[in-house]
């Protein structure tokens, strides 16, 4: 292990110029990405969403929200219950 750090080293001090790394992101469709502060270089024509894609993509967002959105409503009511239960007017 130690061997391997000092070759690094040596190399890193002969001037020979390290290769970038290249940065690669995956994407696995769990995130809904905000692309609006994106740039377009050159002249490429936009591509225009037909309604399906939009509807599509409307729909796969709402399904997401629904389960978190149950779970807020439901916490809700059982605060409301329990306060309910506390002033004596259930």
């Amino acid at each position: 292990m130690k061997r391997k750090k000092r070759d690094a080293e040596a190399s890193a001090e002969e001037g020979t110029p390290k290769k970038e790394q290249k940065i690669v992101y995956i994407d696995d469709g769990s995130q809904i990405a905000d692309m609006s502060a994106t740039r377009r270089h050159g002249n490429v024509p936009r591509q225009k969403s037909t309604a399906r894609e939009k509807i599509r993509t409307y729909f796969a967002v709402v399904k997401r929200m629904l389960i978190p959105m149950f779970c807020t409503l439901f916490a809700f009511a059982l605060v409301f219950v329990i306060v309910l239960a506390i002033t004596g007017n259930l």
